[in-house]
């Protein structure tokens, strides 16, 4: 009788563990779904929305679905970020500093079309005390 309730437990004790081990992991959202080392932009609000992952320079957003629709973003690089609001760095550019994270300024809501990861500032879209325009007002 002992043998047939070992073998019986067994059986059991692996569907336990298969049970255990096969529950899904939850998949990242809003700004969670950005990775390191790269830089995203979101179509909405608090990371939320289409999501696009830039690790070079994108002269033209709309490449990727996203020119003129970004509301957030986060810059998970060491880079300064230029935003500029022309195809081409064309147009003004506001800044989003290394480990920026947030909803963009409400003027800068759909409003950008190019990115410059690193690199020169183009004309600053808005100056307040002699700074730079900070994406995130």
């Amino acid at each position: 009788m002992g043998k047939k309730l070992q073998m019986l437990a067994l059986p059991i004790a692996a569907v336990a563990l298969a049970t255990l081990t096969s529950v899904p992991a939850q998949a990242a959202d809003g700004y969670n779904r950005c990775h390191d080392d790269h830089y995203c932009l979101f179509s909405g609000l608090d990371g939320t929305g289409d999501m696009i992952e830039i690790q070079s320079d994108t002269p033209d957003l709309a490449t990727l679905n996203m020119a003129g629709r970004a509301k957030s973003d986060w810059n998970r690089t060491d880079s300064y970020i230029h935003l500029y609001s022309e195809a081409g760095y064309g147009g003004c550019s506001a800044l989003t500093t290394p480990g920026g994270k947030g909803n963009f300024f409400t003027t800068y809501r759909d409003f950008f079309n190019s990115v410059r990861i690193g690199g020169p500032n183009g004309p600053s879209c808005f100056t307040f005390s002699g700074s730079r325009a900070d994406s995130h007002g």
